[in-house]
């Protein structure tokens, strides 16, 4: 008998394969947002690797609190700066099901702020 999905993992699971077919070989900036924190990573899917990775619960982000626009926008530009390290420019962004809005939105406008391009 088949399992009967969420709403949220039907809308996952349908994004997901959409940024697939579309991206081009290009790595993924994948969004989690819980009700006290929020994740970003950069994940390759060819090779199934997490390339670079970002929460609020980072050392250097403790401070900022993990539940406002504020701490993603501090996520957002972290792990810009992690991408870029590792030699990544462009990815195709992963809202992971959530609503573009509010702290995806902040993450996402400043990762573009912090120099990647999607």
């Amino acid at each position: 008998m088949a399992k009967r999905l969420t709403q949220f993992e039907r809308r996952r699971q349908r994004l997901r394969t959409q940024i697939r077919r579309k991206s081009g070989g290009r790595p993924r900036l994948s969004v989690h947002r819980s009700s006290k924190n929020i994740y970003a990573q950069v994940i390759d899917d060819a090779a199934g690797r997490t390339l670079a990775a970002a929460s609020t619960l980072d050392a250097s982000l403790r401070d900022k609190g993990g539940a406002d626009t504020d701490a993603a926008k501090a996520v957002g530009k972290l792990i810009a700066e992690r991408a870029k390290s590792a030699g990544i420019e462009q990815v195709v962004f992963d809202r992971g099901g959530f609503i573009y809005h509010g702290r995806v939105k902040a993450l996402a406008d400043a990762a573009r702020e912090g120099g990647l391009d999607f």
